[in-house]
């Protein structure tokens, strides 16, 4: 609720900075429907790893960006992903995890339920119809919770136990855009990506793909996009969450440009 209402916050001030000012500034809208596969393993120790077989889901991500003409200040923008998912895990031996231990062999019902808002900052090398590359630097706001149910026998007597890990914490990663334009045809190739790799953390959260740009006048421009995206989620411990995801797949999505 907090992510919610910030972004929603920061989209309506910069609609009503837009309509003051939509000769200085750009402002992008937009947002995909992705549908995402995922797998890897997690835990709450490096060698203590349940490995997960998690259905096929579709994802949403949408964002706002603002984009001026003052040199030494960034342009921002603000990015909403979900990433929820739900399959089974398999172990070798007994699981633990918070501090419930699970029997040998014992099927898990896993649920990710996972969410992040990127705050990026980025400046613009170059901004023309035929190249545009952006640079920068995001925050990304990491909510998780990893709900898991199996058995637990305890005095000869096994029944299906719940436990939930929620996880939180703030990720620096480094930000690049880049956009290729294809002359008198209407359509672009681009590539985006977040990435960072410290502490036996990695994660990278990347697309390329192709749009194409439906409307394209002085008030406003509409693009519509298909392509590829690809998220790693390689932590050590955070919350005393290790884990080794990734989830990827491909997504289709609109961009309006005021």
């Amino acid at each position: 609720m907090r992510k919610a209402t910030i972004a929603t916050c920061l989209a309506t001030m910069l609609c009503a900075t837009s309509v003051k000012a939509d000769t200085l500034l750009g402002l992008y809208i937009g947002g995909q429907v992705w549908v995402s596969q995922a797998e890897g393993s997690f835990g709450e120790g490096s060698t203590d790893q349940a490995t997960v077989q998690l259905k096929d889901q579709n994802q949403g991500s949408y964002f706002v960006a603002l984009e001026h003409p003052i040199p030494l200040i960034p342009n921002i923008k603000l990015v909403s992903t979900t990433l929820d998912t739900l399959g089974d895990a398999n172990f070798n031996g007994s699981f633990e995890f918070e501090s419930v231990v699970y029997d040998v062999n014992t099927n898990l019902a896993t649920t990710f339920d996972t969410s992040y808002i990127d705050y990026t900052f980025y400046y613009e090398v170059f901004d023309n119809d035929l190249l545009t590359f952006d640079f920068g630097l995001t925050v990304r706001d990491l909510d998780s919770q990893i709900n898991i149910v199996g058995d637990v026998t305890a005095n000869g007597v096994t029944t299906p136990t719940n436990s939930e890990l929620s996880v939180s914490g703030i990720l620096p990663l480094f930000y690049v855009k880049t956009i290729i334009g294809l002359p008198f045809t209407g359509f672009n190739v681009f590539a985006e990506g977040n990435f960072v790799s410290y502490d036996s953390n990695s994660v990278h959260d990347y697309q390329v793909g192709v749009s194409y740009s439906v409307l394209d006048n002085l008030a406003i421009d509409f693009d519509v996009t298909l392509g590829y995206r690809s998220v790693k989620l390689e932590l050590n411990d955070i919350d005393d969450l290790y884990s080794n995801l990734t989830f990827d797949g491909v997504f289709a999505g609109a961009i309006i440009h005021f």
